[in-house]
C-alpha cells in the first residue's frame, strides 16, 4: 500500500479522487439546499393553489354537502383545512387525525390570520403544533390563510395547514437519492481515475524501468512508441538519448582503452598526481616502481621518495617542468615532472620515470671492459715490443738468447690470441648469437673422458683427481657436448692449477628427479666469501696471481656461466666446509 501511495499512479489517483470528492461535496450540499427550498416552495405553492380552489368552491356551491365532498377530494391525506366566516368563526372543518381542537385553537389564536380579511391578501406562516399522527408530539406546520371574496367583499377565510414532515420525508428521500448518486459517481470516478492514471503512468513506468537499465549500462534499451502524444514524443526522445549515450560511452571507452594501451605499452613509468600529492593514475611499470619503493622504505613512511615529493612541490608551486636523474632504492631513474592544467589552474602533475639502471650497468661494464682489456693487453704488448726491439737492436749475443726471446714473443702472442677468442665467444653468447648443437649425451662416459684427459696434468701437479658418480644409472641429457666440454675443462683446469701439491680435485655427479648436478670440488685455499658473488663477471679475479702467471684470461668463468644459462641450467660457487671451493652446475635431464 505504501508503494502505491509513493508512486505517481497513487498520487494521480488520489488527486483525481480528492478533486472529484470536493466537487461532489459542493454539488451535493448545494443540491440538498436547493431541493429543501424547492420542496418547501412546492408545498407553499400547492397550498396556495388548493386554498384558491377551495375559496372558489365555497363561493360557487350553495350546497354544503356537495361542497364538502369536493373539498375532501381536493385535500390529500396530509393536508387539512377549515373555513371561517367574516367574524372568524369556523364554518366547515376538514381534519384527519389527532389533536383537531388543539390545532384549530392554536391557529385561530394567531391574530395574524385575521388580518387577511382586512388586507385581502393570503397569509403564510410556519407554526409548531401537535402532531396529527402521534400524541404528545409537536411538529412543524405550514399554515396558509386565504381570504374568500364575494362581490369584492371578504366573506371569510380558507385556512389550510399541512405538516412539514411530509415535505421533510420527500426531501429525505431526495437526499438519499442524491447521496446514492454521489456514491455511484464516486465509485465510477474511482474506477475510471485508476484506469486513466494507469494508462497515463504505464508508459512512465516503462520509461523508469528503461532508465534503470540505462543506469546499469544497457544502452540498447528501447521504449515502444505506440502513441503520438507528449508521452510518445518523450519515448522517442528517450530512445534518441539512449543511442547518443551509447555512442558517446563507446567513444569514451575507446579513448580510455587507447590511453590505457598507450600507458601499458610504454616502457617508462607514468604517474599522475593530484594537488594533494595523491596518486590518480599509474601504468603497470609505475606500479612495479611504486612497489619497489614501498619495500625499500620503512613501514611508517610513504611510498613516494622525498626527492620526488620535493620536485612535485616545486612543479605545483611554480608551474615549471623539471627534469633530473636520481638514484632511488639502488636504481637510477631519469625523472621528468610536468604540470597538468584544468583551464588556467593547475590540477595536478604527471611524472615520467625511465629506469636507467641497465644503461648505467652497461656503461660501467663498457668502462670496466675497456679498462680490463687495456690492462690485460698491456703486459703482452709490452713484452712483444720489448723483446722484438731487443732482437732488432742486436742485443742478443747468441742463438739461444734469441730463440728464448722468440719463444716469449710466441707465448705472449698465443696468450693475446686466446684473449681475443674468449672475448669473441663471450660477446656472441651475451648477444644471443651463439648457436647450440644439442643432442642426447650419456653423461657418465662424457665426464670420464674429460677426467681421463686431465689425469696426466694432475699427476704432473701432484694433485689427486677423482670422479664420483652413481653406478648402474643411465643418465642422459640433451645438450651441446662441445660447449659442456669447454665448461668442465675450464673448471677442472682452474681447480688443478689452484690446488697445492698433495691436494685433491673431485668431480661429483648426482641425479635428481628431473635434473642432474655436476660439481667440481678442490682442496685449495678457496675463494674469499666476499668475492663469490662477482667471480662470474668478466676479468674479475679474487687473486690476481691465480691466472696471470699461468696464462689465464679472466673470462673462463663468465663463458662457463653463459653456456650453462643457455642450456636452461644454473651454476653457483661456494666455499667448502673445510677448505677449497665447490663449483656446482645444475642441468635438466632428458625426459
Amino acid at each position: 500500500m505504501n508503494r502505491i501511495w509513493n508512486s505517481i499512479v497513487g498520487k494521480l489517483w488520489a488527486t483525481i479522487l480528492l478533486l472529484v470528492s470536493f466537487v461532489l461535496f459542493i454539488v451535493t450540499a448545494l443540491l440538498l439546499e436547493f431541493l429543501d427550498n424547492f420542496h418547501t416552495q412546492q408545498a407553499e405553492d400547492s397550498l396556495r393553489r388548493e386554498a384558491a380552489t377551495i375559496s372558489k368552491i365555497v363561493i360557487d356551491h350553495e350546497s354544503k354537502s356537495s361542497m364538502q365532498l369536493i373539498i375532501k377530494d381536493i385535500l390529500d391525506d396530509e393536508t387539512n383545512a377549515m373555513i371561517t366566516d367574516a367574524s372568524g368563526e369556523v364554518v366547515h372543518t376538514f381534519h384527519n387525525g389527532l389533536n383537531k381542537e388543539q390545532i384549530e385553537q392554536k391557529i385561530l389564536s394567531e391574530s395574524l390570520f385575521s388580518t387577511n380579511q382586512k388586507s385581502g391578501t393570503p397569509v403564510l406562516k410556519e407554526m409548531i403544533m401537535p402532531s396529527i399522527l402521534e400524541e404528545n408530539v409537536m411538529e412543524q406546520y405550514l399554515v396558509l390563510s386565504y381570504p374568500v371574496e364575494e362581490a369584492q367583499a371578504i366573506v371569510g377565510s380558507v385556512i389550510i395547514y399541512q405538516s412539514l414532515e411530509a415535505v421533510h420525508r420527500t426531501t429525505k428521500q431526495t437526499t438519499n437519492i442524491v447521496f446514492l448518486s454521489a456514491f455511484i459517481a464516486f465509485v465510477l470516478t474511482t474506477f475510471f481515475a485508476f484506469f486513466l492514471s494507469t494508462r497515463i503512468t504505464s508508459p512512465l513506468r516503462g520509461m523508469r524501468q528503461a532508465a534503470l537499465e540505462l543506469s546499469k549500462g544497457n544502452f540498447d534499451t528501447r521504449l515502444p512508441v505506440m502513441q503520438n502524444d507528449e508521452i510518445g514524443q518523450l519515448a522517442t526522445a528517450f530512445n534518441q538519448m539512449g543511442r547518443q549515450l551509447k555512442y558517446h560511452v563507446e567513444l569514451i571507452s575507446q579513448d580510455k582503452e587507447q590511453l590505457a594501451s598507450i600507458l601499458t605499452s610504454m616502457t617508462d613509468a607514468v604517474i599522475t598526481f593530484n594537488r594533494d600529492y595523491t596518486i590518480l593514475l599509474s601504468n603497470p611499470q609505475a606500479e612495479r616502481v611504486l612497489q619497489n619503493w614501498h619495500f625499500k622504505k620503512a613501514a611508517d613512511d610513504g611510498a613516494i621518495p622525498p626527492e620526488i615529493l620535493h620536485m612535485l612541490e616545486h612543479v605545483l608551486t611554480f608551474a615549471e617542468e623539471i627534469e633530473d636523474e636520481l638514484e632511488l632504492g639502488g636504481r637510477f631513474y631519469a625523472i621528468s615532472i610536468s604540470p597538468l592544467y584544468s583551464g588556467d589552474s593547475i590540477r595536478g602533475a604527471v611524472a615520467v620515470l625511465r629506469d636507467m639502471t641497465d644503461q648505467h650497468k652497461l656503461e660501467k661494464l663498457r668502462s670496466d671492459f675497456i679498462a680490463n682489456v687495456s690492462h690485460e693487453l698491456r703486459t703482452p704488448i709490452s713484452l712483444l715490443q720489448g723483446y722484438s726491439e731487443a732482437i732488432l737492436d742486436g742485443v742478443t749475443t747468441s742463438d739461444e738468447e734469441r730463440d728464448e726471446m722468440v719463444q716469449i714473443i710466441h707465448d705472449e702472442s698465443m696468450r693475446m690470441g686466446r684473449l681475443v677468442t674468449d672475448l669473441l665467444d663471450l660477446a656472441r653468447m651475451e648477444s644471443g648469437h651463439m648457436r647450440l648443437y644439442k643432442d642426447d649425451l650419456p653423461v657418465v662416459p662424457f665426464l670420464e673422458r674429460i677426467v681421463h684427459k686431465f689425469m696426466q696434468v694432475a699427476r704432473d701437479a701432484q694433485v689427486e683427481l677423482a670422479f664420483d658418480y652413481p653406478e648402474g644409472q643411465d643418465i642422459v641429457s640433451h645438450v651441446d657436448e662441445d660447449r659442456l666440454e669447454q665448461v668442465f675443462t675450464n673448471l677442472l683446469d682452474n681447480a688443478i692449477r689452484h690446488t697445492p701439491n698433495g691436494g685433491k680435485v673431485t668431480l661429483h655427479l648426482k641425479k635428481h628427479l628431473d635434473t642432474m648436478e655436476i660439481a667440481v670440488a678442490d682442496t685449495g685455499v678457496g675463494i674469499p666469501e666476499e668475492d663469490l658473488p662477482y667471480i662470474f663477471e668478466r676479468f674479475y679475479k679474487a687473486d690476481k696471481a691465480r691466472t696471470r702467471g699461468k696464462g689465464g684470461t679472466g673470462l673462463g668463468l663468465a663463458i662457463a656461466k653463459n653456456i650453462i644459462d643457455s642450456h636452461g641450467g644454473r651454476i653457483v660457487a661456494k666455499r667448502a666446509e673445510e677448505q677449497g671451493t665447490i663449483f656446482s652446475c645444475t642441468l635438466p635431464l632428458k625426459m
